[in-house]
C-alpha cells in the first residue's frame, strides 16, 4: 500500500505544469470572423485587461496578470497581409496569444509606451485566442487593436 501511494505521489510531482488558460472557454469580450482586407482597419475592442492568473506559467516568455478565459477570439481567413495585434492603455499591458498552430506568442512593451504588439508576418488562417494582461497585477481599461496595416 505504501509503495503504491509513493508511486502515485511521485508521478504527480513529475507531471508537467497545468495551464489554467483554455482556448475552449467563451471569450470575455466576444469574438469575430475577419478575412484579409477587413474593414474597418484597425478593428477595436474595448475591455478591462488583466485578471487573477499569472501568465508566466505559460510556455515562452509570457508575463502579465490575465484572466482564465481568453479576452477575445479572432477567426481569421489569411491573405498576403500581416496580422497585427496591439494594446493601447494607460497601464502597462501585455499580450498573450494562442495561435491557430497551438503555439503561444507573447509580448510586453514592443508597441511602446507600455503597450504590447504581436505581429504575424505570414498569418495562418484559423483561430487566435487573445489575452490582454496587465504587468504587475490588477486590471485596467484597455483597447485591443487588430490590424493588417502596421
Amino acid at each position: 500500500m505504501k509503495k503504491t501511494m509513493l508511486l502515485a505521489i511521485a508521478s504527480l510531482m513529475m507531471a508537467g505544469p497545468a495551464f489554467a488558460q483554455s482556448a475552449h472557454m467563451t471569450a470575455n469580450y466576444g469574438e469575430i470572423r475577419l478575412s484579409a482586407g477587413f474593414n474597418p482597419d484597425p478593428y477595436r475592442v474595448e475591455m478591462h485587461a488583466g485578471g487573477g492568473v499569472n501568465g508566466a506559467h505559460l510556455p515562452g516568455s509570457c508575463i502579465g496578470s490575465i484572466s482564465e478565459a481568453p479576452d477575445f477570439e479572432v477567426t481569421y481567413s489569411a491573405g498576403s497581409l500581416p496580422l497585427v495585434f496591439r494594446t493601447v492603455s494607460r497601464a502597462d499591458t501585455t499580450l498573450i496569444i494562442n495561435g491557430p498552430d497551438g503555439r503561444w506568442y507573447c509580448d510586453d512593451d514592443s508597441f511602446g509606451d507600455g503597450d504590447a504588439e504581436v505581429r504575424f508576418n505570414r498569418p495562418q488562417s484559423g483561430t487566435y485566442d487573445v489575452w490582454v494582461g496587465v504587468f504587475g497585477g490588477d486590471t485596467a481599461p484597455a483597447t485591443l487593436l487588430i490590424t493588417e496595416t502596421p
